[in-house]
């Protein structure tokens, strides 16, 4: 991964990869979405709603693992050094947020027809409201500093040590009683999804990963073009400051 921390070795490689990466993003949701939320059978219990099916599993597999990429670029930055995993890490945490606020809200509005209330202090439930503070609190962490450095490493500090909850929104719905229905689709022996509905939540969650990794990646190559065009202000705001001073220095040069 250090072969892409120089900033211009990352900005050519990610210009020709975002157009490829969102082209698919785009194409696969255009296949995945009117098969799931038009032609996909209803099921036979829950009717119609399931179709919020296609956007919640999604967007719940996407909070958790951004969060564990949030953790590993975390990790890269703090002990490697890593350049660009700071900036990596702040543009990921917006989306991450967003993501997960989605999957809160999808959650809520298939929670009400099928368990009667919009939301339960469960297990599942808590542990992904707490992953949503985490989102939004490193988000604003990183940006909390003056100095851009030390809120990187607070944010990271920060990230590491909320990733102790992802394997409590994992197996919350194993270790204790919750009215959130356990593993249908990452069961060991079977799906418990019938393939009708199984394949176009499949090809659902490919086409949003492919849109979040887009979208990450263009908020980490405007940020990178962002810090060197600011860098560059602040040569040329150097250079001005210092001609002036040369100019004089010269002209008392010549007078004495």
């Amino acid at each position: 991964m250090h072969r892409f921390a120089n900033p211009g070795r990352f900005l050519r490689l990610a210009a020709r990869v975002q157009p490829w990466l969102t082209g698919a993003a785009l194409l696969v949701l255009a296949i995945g979405l009117p098969w799931a939320l038009v032609f996909s059978p209803p099921d036979w219990q829950q009717g119609e709603t399931v179709r919020i099916l296609y956007i919640h599993v999604p967007m719940a597999w996407l909070s958790m693992g951004g969060y564990a990429g949030l953790a590993i670029g975390s990790a890269m930055a703090l002990v490697w050094r890593h350049p660009l995993a700071d900036l990596a890490c702040r543009e990921l945490s917006p989306v991450g947020a967003t993501v997960t606020a989605l999957c809160l809200a999808t959650g809520s509005l298939w929670g009400r027809p099928m368990w009667g209330t919009w939301w339960v202090w469960d297990a599942r439930l808590t542990s992904v409201l707490v992953l949503f503070f985490l989102w939004l609190g490193h988000a604003a962490l990183v940006r909390a500093f003056d100095d851009a450095e030390r809120g990187a490493r607070m944010g990271a500090i920060l990230a590491l040590i909320g990733a102790v909850n992802l394997p409590i929104v994992k197996f919350s719905v194993d270790w204790w009683n919750t009215l959130h229905q356990p593993a249908s689709v990452t069961r060991i022996n079977a799906p418990g999804l019938h393939v009708d509905i199984l394949y176009p939540l499949l090809v659902c969650a490919l086409g949003f990963t492919l849109a979040f990794a887009a979208l990450v990646l263009a908020r980490t190559r405007a940020a990178v073009m962002e810090r060197r065009i600011r860098a560059l202000q602040m040569a040329a705001a150097r250079r001005a400051e210092a001609a002036p001073s040369d100019g004089r220095s010269a002209l008392q040069g010549a007078e004495g």
